[in-house]
């Protein structure tokens, strides 16, 4: 069996490919259940985020399982296979595990060294547990991946003023308009993204800002979070008005189709007014077609990337410093693994050598007769376990301490052939 992970990301694929893939979390229990019902697939953890779908899965036969893969992500975004892949990478066993314990980190991001993707990634290991997709191997990989995450916070300084996709949108908005303070600034959706934009909108200067969502009730317990701030809620049937009042506004919600286009905003905004949008979700709140309007400009999450341009310089050397830390990560989990390969030979040679023994002991009784005492059978029980314990126990402590893969390679070897030990056995 091997890992591998099959996704696309901010790298490889546009921001309107990107949202055909996304998974939300009310899918996410079906796509795991889809994806492990294929013949080749044994687990399966699905990574969905604004920047990135990524499928780690523990297979059989590795290219199989990565074609079953690309089958399913293919049915997901309904885009063919042809055009599909252009836009994929496929990783292998430490090249897999490395790219998690990089995305854990947050050296993959978009903004370098962000600190939301730990969190993420932590979330997709709970969902990939509950939805019985995560088993064995990828629940090591991911407990290590994230001990690899947070090292990097702790032991690292790529965290200091590192940024998220949310205080990108404000540093950019900052450097439109200068004046943060002066800006009238809607805020569509309460959720966690909503959350650092208040946070970093407040921390810019903003004093004017308006949240809208469906429930109220989440935008007024949103609100409650910056007591300092006098920050106004309405709930999302007020959007255009709230719009038409705004020169910036900022849209994070999880709705799956455009809730802005440009025929709604040419109905509250007049001829000379201007207005800029950023869209931090995807799939994308806001249509394209909000571009042809004359004084309307809008962002989405692509347009941050000359943002996070200006910082990625400091963080790069930041991140060559981490390299070390996530090389140390990816060895231990390198030899937990192999030693799979250890406990299979260890679990065939004991099975092998309790056959034996139970088979003998029950010759040995036979022999002796109905009326040897229950008592005196028990005795010859423990000794002959007593025996075999005895005797496979320095094998089994001097196989688990080769830490060179060669030697245990060999000494696995040297036992299978002693042996006689069924490799096939050894996997089943």
């Amino acid at each position: 069996m091997n890992i591998a992970v099959v996704g696309l990301s901010h790298k490889t694929a546009p921001v309107e490919v990107r949202e055909k893939l996304s998974i939300p979390e009310p899918q996410m229990e079906s796509a795991i259940a889809h994806l492990v019902s294929y013949p080749h697939i044994v687990e399966v953890a699905v990574l969905s985020t604004c920047n990135r779908l990524e499928i780690y899965v523990v297979a059989h036969e590795t290219e199989q399982g990565m074609r079953e893969v690309t089958q399913f992500l293919s049915e997901h975004s309904k885009l063919p296979i042809q055009s599909l892949r252009q836009h994929l990478f496929m990783l292998l066993h430490q090249d897999a595990v490395m790219h998690l314990m990089r995305v854990a980190a947050g050296l993959d991001s978009l903004v370098l060294g962000e600190g939301q993707i730990l969190a993420q990634v932590k979330h997709t290991h709970k969902l990939g547990q509950q939805h019985n997709g995560i088993k064995t191997i990828l629940n090591k990989l991911f407990k290590q991946a994230l001990t690899a995450g947070k090292r990097v916070r702790t032991e690292t300084s790529i965290g200091t003023g590192a940024v998220s996709i949310s205080s990108a949108a404000v540093e950019l908005a900052q450097m439109k308009v200068q004046n943060l303070a002066a800006c009238r600034v809607g805020i569509i959706g309460a959720g966690k993204m909503s959350r650092l934009l208040v946070q970093h909108l407040v921390s810019k200067g903003a004093v004017q800002i308006r949240i809208l969502n469906r429930s109220l009730e989440k935008a007024e317990e949103l609100a409650r979070q910056f007591p300092s701030q006098p920050i106004q809620v309405h709930s999302l049937s007020e959007m255009m008005t709230v719009i038409s009042e705004s020169d910036l506004v900022f849209t994070g919600t999880s709705a799956t189709e455009p809730i802005l286009d440009r025929s709604k905003l040419e109905m509250v905004l007049e001829p000379s007014q201007h207005l800029m949008i950023f869209d931090i979700s995807v799939p994308r709140n806001v249509h394209a077609d909000v571009n042809e309007l004359t004084n309307v400009q809008a962002f989405n999450v692509d347009d941050l990337k000359a943002v996070v341009a200006q910082n990625q310089e400091s963080r790069r050397k930041m991140a060559q410093e981490a390299e070390g830390l996530l090389e140390e990560e990816v060895s231990t989990f390198d030899v937990w693994w192999r030693s799979l390969e250890t406990v299979s030979t260890i679990s065939c040679l004991r099975n092998k050598i309790e056959t034996i023994r139970e088979q003998e002991l029950e010759k040995a009784l036979s022999r002796l007769g109905s009326e040897f005492a229950e008592k005196h059978q028990e005795v010859i029980e423990a000794l002959t376990r007593g025996i075999v314990n005895k005797i496979l126990h320095d094998p089994m402590v001097q196989l688990r301490a080769q830490q060179d893969v060669e030697a245990r390679q060999r000494c696995m070897q040297t036992l299978q052939t002693l042996f006689n030990l069924d490799a096939e056995e050894q996997f089943s």
